[in-house]
């Protein structure tokens, strides 16, 4: 008898799990609030973007959708806690193009690889990378700028927002193809310090995205001398390419949308979709566009392919850098 009711009672909450996860199942996307992880730092062109499009899907899903910055360790931090998340489409992640292309080796994680280690979703946004210079360097001008530098190698110093970022190997790149060797300054926790001291002048140049480099440029207290698109933007028709200094030069920083394997296809295409309706959206592009920012929406499978496009785009680049710390 006891056996009997054992068995029935197993049985009971067997159904009862049953039809509980069939419900889960069943239960519209979102239905609670989301999370999307980002290492890039507060106030950075990556995460300005982020914030704006994380209210547009806010609106779209009638669920808060939260930003939170966990820079640090090369990407290496944000990357584990985007892993350990739960599979369900709550937890997303923001990684920019240096956390699949890394400097560092040695950190835990990164670079990452997709699909491996994450499921794309779609792009977030795109950034060109800024020059911009003190004004008490005395010129203005990209070309007055490679001219000084190569008379006087290393003398002229260029603030970055961290090693292995892609406003790092934008240097690098401009020192390589201009035939130049500048003096790097990294700094951390955002642009703001980086900022500061080149509009006092204790730093020469910094590579930035616009919106860290925008309320100092617009005051006056350093100079926007070119920007690495491939052709000038509309929001900016008096800053002149990097590319009609040096042909083919481009820089541009991005980020896309990932989730954690093991998320279901349904829900993939859920957030895929609806993250390209608020990239569309008029409004947030006439939000973007003065940052320096634009939308470029993708499929997961157009975010897998141009990912590793990327990736081989600037392996040259990583391997030279290594090649010349040994």
């Amino acid at each position: 008898m006891k056996s009997n009711r054992a068995f029935n009672m197993l049985a009971w909450l067997l159904a009862v799990a049953s039809v509980a996860e069939a419900n889960a199942q069943t239960e519209p996307y979102p239905n609670k609030p989301v999370q999307i992880i980002t290492d890039s730092s507060a106030g950075s062109t990556p995460d300005v973007a982020l914030r704006l499009v994380a209210d547009g899907l806010t609106q779209v899903w009638k669920q808060q959708v939260l930003v939170t910055n966990h820079p640090g360790a090369g990407g290496s931090l944000a990357v584990r806690l985007a892993a350990q998340a739960a599979p369900d489409g709550y937890t997303l992640f923001q990684p920019v193009l240096s956390t699949f292309v890394s400097l560092h080796p040695a950190a835990p994680n990164v670079p990452v690889h997709v699909p491996q280690d994450f499921l794309p979703i779609g792009f977030v946004a795109e950034n060109p990378m800024f020059i911009a210079v003190a004004p008490s360097l005395g010129f203005s001008t990209l070309p007055e700028l490679i001219a000084r530098a190569k008379k006087a190698p290393g003398e002229i110093t260029y603030a970055t927002t961290g090693v292995g970022r892609l406003t790092h190997l934008t240097g690098e790149l401009l020192q390589r193809e201009a035939g130049i060797k500048l003096l790097l300054v990294p700094y951390t926790g955002g642009p703001s310090h980086a900022v500061t001291d080149v509009a006092t002048g204790r730093v020469g140049m910094i590579i930035e995205g616009y919106s860290g480099v925008a309320g100092a440029a617009r005051s006056g207290s350093i100079k926007l001398i070119a920007v690495a698109s491939a052709k000038r933007l509309a929001e900016f028709p008096d800053v002149p390419t990097v590319a009609e200094t040096i042909p083919g030069f481009q820089a541009t920083g991005w980020g896309v949308l990932v989730a954690s394997v093991g998320t279901s296809e349904a829900i993939i295409n859920k957030i895929s979709q609806d993250l390209r309706k608020v990239s569309l959206d008029p409004e947030l592009q006439k939000k973007l566009a003065p940052l320096g920012s634009y939308t470029n929406p993708m499929s997961p499978v157009e975010a897998t392919a141009f990912v590793h496009r990327q990736q081989q785009t600037w392996q040259p680049v990583l391997d030279e850098i290594a090649k010349n710390e040994r």
